[in-house]
């Protein structure tokens, strides 16, 4: 009689396993049951039949095993321990490099530690299948010999690892198992031996379950058996390639190894299913796809679909923060009404976003898989120190690292918090971009606090030794990592469970460093990011006793009343295979190897058993932030199944559950929706008191004045200046900056008799000497210096083409305008003498300069400039006259605006400057925003403190009466 047993999708399986067992031993001494050996797959599973046992009371329990826990046992003392993937890991890597710098066509250096990790992966595969190098080696790859021959460069490098030294987890493990089934073939345990919860998926735990079969008590309890699936379609499962992303291949594969059929799988115990016609719908959708027209002859045998679907819901939010918010809203109402129900998904955004939505109620779910590592505080913390490894130090690194809640963590960090605060705007407004040691601590000696030129030390010292950061052993690169983080980070850094998880990794990193070898910095960055990406952690809180976040395995544990199956996109539910760099498809099954499909076929299983507990939500989003998402093929299949069941009522059903989805989405829109319309903003025209508005403005803000009277406003009454941002660039604005100093040095030095070539010269030797003090970005100097130097030949055609002479250079110069408190100021780039006596006003642009048109009306700069002159506003030219006003665009294409002026241009724009002004120095006169802006896509500092976007330029102005 048949010793393999299964358990149909939907039934609480730990409940029902504990159940069935208790009835096979009834009537025995109670003493019986500690001679059982029930091995399960996972912890969660075992401490679920733990509970279950001691809620009956004291008794006694079996002996409650993992079937990854096997070489625990003492008579494997024999069995060599288990080297360390991370060591294992590293090795790889240092072998992998080695080759890749033999033969650098086979990947590029990028892809150092992807090929590791891909290349460990294959070896824990090989090792669990139990194939060997020589195995693969024998497949027929006449048509892949291109593919092969990477192949075979890669597996010359784990040969050695299958021949002698410490065997990998997975080797290890088939050892012990192999151990184990010689051990009962010589002499076969009496008492109950059963293997529970494990599909047989790992070709080490179907070698332990075929050796359970064989014993004289031995027993296997399938989860999630497919009872309903007939004969013929387990009969047409036996090609791996047509069938392994099929939930139930694996248990085919298991009972062609065991030699019995699906009839010969008995009922563990007769616990009724929550819905059977449900699993009967879903079985039928889930048929492999050469046999789905099965859909058209077995659909009509599907009982009413109305009531088979009762219990399903069905919501298709529009974005994935709505199908969060609705699948929170579900579990807070389960947890109001005391219902146990869990969250299935593997998008760990999606059940972080629910996690988020669920805190504003107080629920903290029970999440299987913690957090991960790399987003806790210490681990974020690591990172950040661990990016500024042999790096040029940025500010907003700099800053991030400084605000870090760990970095100067304990007693007393209110003075780093009040120094990083101001540090912050220090380099805001002054720079520099790469702030050095140097830097910190002439600042921090600067202040007036105590302490702070102490702490200028210490933060300067430390990111020093990280900056110094080089070629090194991976044991010091480690060793310098620990030890900053250690002197910024303070007494917290390893506290907690976070803290401790960290801690751990590092001290195994550290124990493990040997097999590192030498690496580069950013080579150390990638291989410590990738394994803290690893790591998880559980920290000490107390969640909700009944709502749960659960990964797809634990949906075999099941025992919630409401399940919740979120993320029904393909690519996320299931995830796609990863690309194989090392064997196609074909190769792999001649080999002996998993196909890519086992991975879907598992997360398939895992679905068919999650949508037959008694409630269940089906959830996607039908947009991500990119594109329009595709659904699950499994939900896909669902409702292409349903669609086309018209006489059992399946069109029906699929609306029902749909409408019943909408019901959580309208929930979730009127929670985001506000208490009360807030209606938008208008366009401001605020008006301040006479008295408070500016009384001197320099000639460049005129322009501002006419077009945005707004940022007038803002910057010279409310005092609001803009800060640069946080990683400043190489901007437009710094362009100009440094190109005005170019041309004045040059200017400075200029010879009486100096060539063209001379003077070509001298203006690229002055403009390299001011890129390098003022520009700190190696490519912006390179790209500005080679448009200087196209530029350079016009340049210096019109600086000799009028034969003027510089007599003020960036020289400022006042005009008090007549009947009215206010004082006009400028700071030309140049004003030059010409031959007969008058004066030319230059100035530089960096892009094209404004039109004629744009100067008469909005761009009067150089016009004001003139009027000045007229009016004796700059020393040492008082009773010149201006005969011409220049704009010279060096940009691409280089071209000079020219505009001859007269007395009556100056004093013209002099009555304008005076009408303006008087204008804005009368009560009624409003500084509206954007009021003649040259383009609507014109980017003004102030934008956002007048709420643009929420008004339109059309819009008329509202007039405000503020600062009374």
């Amino acid at each position: 009689m048949s010793k393999v047993f299964g358990l149909a999708a939907g039934i609480d399986f730990p409940a029902i396993l504990v159940a069935g067992l208790r009835a096979r031993m009834a009537g025995q001494a109670p003493e019986a049951m500690a001679g059982v050996t029930l091995y399960l797959n996972t912890q969660r599973m075992r401490r679920r039949v733990t509970e279950i046992f001691a809620a009956s009371g004291a008794a006694y329990l079996p002996r409650l095993r993992l079937v990854t826990d096997l070489g625990q046992d003492m008579l494997m003392a024999g069995v060599p321990a288990a080297v360390s993937g991370l060591r294992r890991r590293l090795e790889l890597t240092q072998l992998v490099a080695g080759l890749l710098a033999k033969e650098p066509d086979l990947a590029p250096r990028a892809a150092l530690y992807d090929l590791a990790d891909s290349l460990a992966t294959l070896m824990d595969e090989m090792q669990g299948e139990g194939v060997t190098p020589d195995r693969v080696a024998a497949v027929d790859v006449s048509e892949h010999s291109a593919h092969w021959a990477r192949t075979k460069a890669f597996l010359r490098i784990v040969t050695p690892f299958f021949q002698d030294g410490a065997p990998d987890a997975q080797a290890r493990q088939r050892m012990v198992v192999e151990r184990l089934v010689a051990r009962w073939a010589a002499n076969p345990p009496q008492e109950p031996v059963i293997v529970a919860g494990s599909t047989g998926s790992r070709g080490t735990t179907a070698l332990l379950m075929q050796a359970v079969a064989s014993l004289p008590q031995g027993a296997l309890v399938l989860p999630g058996f497919d009872f309903d699936m007939p004969p013929d379609v387990w009969d047409r499962m036996g090609d791996a390639m047509t069938a392994e992303d099929h939930p139930q291949f694996r248990y085919k594969r298991l009972m062609d190894a065991l030699d019995i059929g699906p009839a010969d799988v008995r009922v563990w115990h007769d616990a009724a299913v929550p819905d059977a016609g449900r699993n009967k719908l879903v079985s039928l959708s889930l048929r492999p796809a050469p046999v789905t027209d099965q859909w058209l002859t077995e659909g009509e045998g599907l009982p009413d679909l109305l009531a088979a679907t009762s219990g399903l819901t069905l919501i298709e939010a529009q974005t994935p923060r709505a199908e969060a918010l609705a699948i929170a809203l579900m579990l807070r109402e389960a947890a109001e009404n005391g219902v146990r129900a869990a969250l299935v998904s593997p998008d760990r955004m999606l059940t972080r976003q629910v996690t988020a939505a669920l805190d504003r109620w107080g629920i903290m779910p029970d999440d299987s898989a913690g957090r991960p590592l790399a987003l806790s505080p210490p681990g974020r913390f690591l990172r950040h120190v661990a990016g500024l490894m042999g790096r040029k130090l940025t500010s907003d690194a700099l800053l991030a690292l400084l605000k870090h809640p760990l970095t100067m963590s304990g007693g007393g960090r209110g003075l780093h918090l009040k120094l990083t605060r101001e540090l912050e705007l220090e380099v805001r407004r002054k720079g520099p971009a790469f702030p050095t040691g140097a830097h910190l601590r002439n600042w921090a000696k600067g202040r007036k606090d105590e302490g702070a030129a102490d702490w200028g030390e210490a933060i300067a010292a430390a990111l020093e030794d990280l900056a110094g950061a080089g070629v090194a052993d991976l044991a010091d690169h480690i060793a310098l990592h620990r030890h900053v983080a250690e002197r910024l980070g303070g007494v917290e850094l390893w506290e907690k469970e976070a803290g401790q998880k960290a801690l751990e990794l590092v001290e195994e990193l550290q124990a493990e460093a040997d097999a590192g070898g030498v690496l580069e910095v950013p080579d150390y960055r990638d291989l410590f990011e990738a394994i803290l990406a690893r790591g998880e952690v559980r920290e000490s809180v107390t969640p909700h006793p009944d709502i749960m976040i659960w990964g797809t395995l634990e949906a075999r544990v099941a025992g919630a009343e409401l399940v919740i199956l979120g993320g029904l996109n393909d690519g996320i539910w299931p995830k796609l295979p990863e690309p194989d760099p090392w064997l196609n498809r074909k190769m792999r099954k001649d080999a002996g190897l998993l196909l890519p499909e086992r991975q879907i076929g598992l997360s398939a299983h895992d679905y068919q058993q999650a949508i037959a507990a008694p409630r269940v939500v089906l959830t996607r989003a039908t947009r991500n932030a990119e594109a329009e998402t595709v659904p699950s093929r499994w939900l896909n299949r669902l409702m292409n199944l349903m669609e086309g069941l018209p006489a059992k009522n399946g069109k029906r059903a699929l609306g029902a559950m749909r409408e019943r989805g909408r019901v959580w989405t309208r929930r979730a829109v009127v929670l985001e929706a506000p208490v009360a319309p807030v209606a938008p903003a208008h366009r401001p025209s605020p008006r301040p008191p006479v008295g408070v508005r500016p009384r001197r403005l320099a000639v460049t803000k005129i322009a501002t004045l006419i077009r945005d009277p707004y940022a007038i406003y803002a910057r010279y009454i409310l005092r609001l200046f803009p800060l640069d941002p946080l990683r400043p660039e190489a901007d437009a604005a710094l362009r100009g900056q440094v190109l005005h100093k170019i041309l004045e040095e040059f200017a400075k030095g200029r010879l009486a008799e100096e060539t063209r070539e001379a003077a070509k010269a001298r203006l690229m030797a002055v403009a390299e000497a001011v890129l390098l003090e003022y520009t700190p970005w190696p490519a912006a100097r390179a790209l500005w210096l080679a448009r200087l130097m196209r530029a350079a030949d016009f340049f210096l055609s019109f600086d000799a083409q009028r034969g003027g002479v510089p007599v003020t250079l960036e020289e400022k110069g006042r005009v008090a305008l007549a009947g009215v408190d206010f004082t006009l100021e400028g700071t030309p780039d140049r004003i030059d003498r010409l031959p007969d006596g008058s004066l030319h006003i230059i100035d530089y642009k960096t892009g094209t300069p404004p039109t004629e048109a744009q100067q008469k009306a909005f761009d009067k700069q150089l016009l004001l400039a003139a009027a000045m002159v007229a009016r004796d506003g700059f020393k040492g030219l008082e009773g010149s006259e201006v005969s011409l006003i220049s704009y010279v665009g060096l940009g691409s294409n280089p071209k000079a605006e020219e505009t001859p002026i007269t007395e009556a241009v100056t004093d013209e724009v002099w009555e304008g400057l005076c009408k303006l002004v008087a204008h804005y120095m009368t009560e009624g006169a409003g500084y509206t925003a954007r009021r003649a802006v040259m383009k609507e896509r014109f980017a003004g500092d102030y934008d956002h403190l007048s709420r643009y976007g929420e008004w339109e330029t059309t819009d008329d102005p509202v007039a405000e009466e503020v600062g009374r």
